[in-house]
């Protein structure tokens, strides 16, 4: 399948450092974005090690499927997905362990929301509160469910959207990797038509930006990266009150030959240490 994709990242106006990591694997068609918790390194460390553990662990289960898989197997998905869930799992330990031996006695966490593409179809699997959309004609949908005090009383009708909006309640996760030895996954599938959209993104975007400001973007702009450019300058301009990570991805669109792949992949990876280095 055929990828267009673009990504930022930015420290904000507000913070010091950047505690959100993103990898994107082009030959794998996955796609990863974690945001850190803990504060000063703590948080960089922790997503860091989240989306380097995705990765790591879904490559070695695309080259020797026989892997076994950690966790409960989830039913009624693929073996993709499954492997998503497990990598995050995977994951969830590794931080969990780092933030045992941490000596700071600082709390350690992540959010991590993660897409694979195969088959037209699309792999997703979550914890916290970094979000996937999708954008297909004028429908913008949430396919993540925050895992967030404020989501979950709104869910249980407790609290309106007025009051969520309003609360200062947002950093309270239910959910989160490396806060538990073990963590819930949720896994998902989707089937990927031509012309869709998917935008993954930390809570820095959707803290300044409402969804209609979200899809007018990525409705309006015919680049995946400018895309992606977009929305986290328009996010930072809003007051960038937190790190802002945007991942925008347009499966099947603007089909190119090995040359150009590895043109576009060479710029991207160019542009993207120039990024990190400021």
């Amino acid at each position: 399948m055929e990828l267009e994709f673009g990504a930022r990242s930015d420290v904000g106006c507000v913070r010091e450092n950047n505690e959100d990591s993103y990898r994107v694997v082009p030959d794998l068609n996955l796609f990863v974005l974690s945001d850190g918790m803990g504060g000063l390194e703590c948080g960089e460390v922790a997503s860091r090690m989240a989306v380097d553990t995705v990765v790591e662990h879904c490559r070695k289960g695309q080259e020797n499927p026989s892997i076994p898989l950690t966790g409960p197997r989830i039913e009624g998905v693929s073996e993709t997905t499954n492997r998503l869930a497990s990598a995050i799992r995977v994951a969830n330990g590794a931080v969990n362990s780092a933030a045992q031996q941490n000596s700071t006695g600082r709390p350690m966490g992540a959010t991590v929301v993660v897409v694979q593409f195969a088959d037209e179809r699309m792999s997703l699997a979550h914890v916290g509160d970094s979000r996937a959309y999708r954008l297909r004609g004028d429908d913008f949908e949430q396919l993540t469910r925050d895992h967030s005090f404020v989501a979950e009383q709104m869910r249980q009708g407790r609290m309106t959207a007025q009051e969520a909006d309003s609360s200062k309640l947002h950093n309270v996760l239910i959910r989160a990797l490396g806060v538990d030895p073990e963590v819930e996954v949720d896994a998902s599938e989707e089937l990927v038509l031509e012309g869709d959209t998917v935008l993954l993104c930390s809570d820095g975007l959707t803290r300044e930006l409402t969804d209609s400001q979200i899809a007018a973007v990525l409705r309006e702009t015919e680049e995946a990266d400018e895309a992606a450019k977009r929305l986290v300058d328009l996010a930072k301009q809003a007051g960038g009150g937190d790190n802002i990570t945007a991942i925008v991805l347009r499966p099947g669109e603007k089909p190119v030959g090995a040359l150009g792949r590895v043109g576009r992949l060479g710029k991207w990876i160019k542009d993207s240490a120039e990024r990190h280095r400021r």
